[in-house]
């Protein structure tokens, strides 16, 4: 399916990962590492780097809970930018109290542009089925005055395709117009991505993960959770007036040699449905 061709992986900063994205990763997919408050920004600073060293387009996640002033976030893009990284996504953080002066992404969004950053992509979140502890109006206008420093919109795990349409096109709607990728898991094992799912602060999916596990086989397929869904329902969106769907995310977990290899298989599909007709 071509809509893969520039899709964009998610990876974390975990001991391997290095070796995993090397062995299995074309270089034109663009990476983004993720950072959690229990390790803090150090690996996945250090990961971004490297594989940045390596060839590869990386978005390091910077959680603004986890920078302590301005300062600590001067020497974050001046490593950065030595090791010739051109991204950044920038989240607020899980941490329940920031380290310093930053609370929530449009302050370090802010500070970044006073900074005068050379950064060519800065990502931000989006969340079609709101938050598990933020309030729905409270998200909207945040994502209003934090598209005005981004370049791209990632959304978070969302499994029902309308919901995520309908959310894009109400971005649109109120003028926000940033190009929005649709976060999807890759070819994760069913038990996996339950697991995960559930501490990832999602609304209706993560409960009906968790509660309605009779109904998996709507998302999962025999030997696994397979994506094929979510893409064929969302292809169509890309492009279309009024939606700013522009391509899709990857959220890995780390099993790299299997998406790739499902995404390798669409492609392959696609070409041989182009050819035959």
């Amino acid at each position: 399916m071509a809509a893969l061709d520039g899709a964009s992986y998610e990876i974390l900063p975990f001991k391997g990962t290095e070796d995993a994205v090397l062995a299995h990763v074309p270089r034109n997919v663009a990476l983004s590492v993720t950072t959690t408050e229990a390790k803090g920004l150090r690996p996945t600073v250090e990961l971004a780097s490297s594989l940045a060293r390596h060839g590869y387009r990386t978005s390091p996640h910077i959680a603004a809970r986890l920078v302590r002033d301005r300062h600590h976030l001067a020497d974050i893009v001046a490593e950065l930018d030595d090791a010739g990284v051109r991204g950044l996504f920038v989240v607020g953080g899980d941490a329940a109290e920031p380290a310093g002066a930053f609370a929530d992404a449009l302050s370090l969004l802010e500070a970044l542009e006073e900074m005068g950053h050379r950064f060519d992509d800065v990502g931000i979140g989006g969340y079609p089925e709101g938050h598990g502890s933020i309030a729905r109006s409270v998200i909207d206008t945040a994502m209003e005055q934090k598209a005005r420093h981004a370049t791209y919109a990632v959304t978070q795990l969302c499994f029902d395709p309308a919901t995520t349409a309908s959310w894009a096109h109400g971005l649109v709607a109120r003028g926000v117009t940033l190009p929005v990728r649709v976060g999807i898991p890759g070819a994760v094992s069913r038990q996996k991505l339950v697991r995960i799912s559930a501490g990832l602060g999602l609304g209706q999916s993560a409960r009906f993960l968790r509660k309605q596990q009779n109904l998996l086989w709507r998302f999962f397929l025999p030997g696994g959770y397979s994506p094929d869904r979510l893409v064929g329902r969302l292809a169509p969106e890309i492009g279309l007036p009024g939606t700013g769907i522009a391509g899709f995310h990857v959220f890995t977990f780390n099993e790299l040699a299997k998406t790739e290899a499902w995404r390798q298989r669409l492609l392959a599909d696609f070409e041989s449905a182009r050819r035959s007709r």
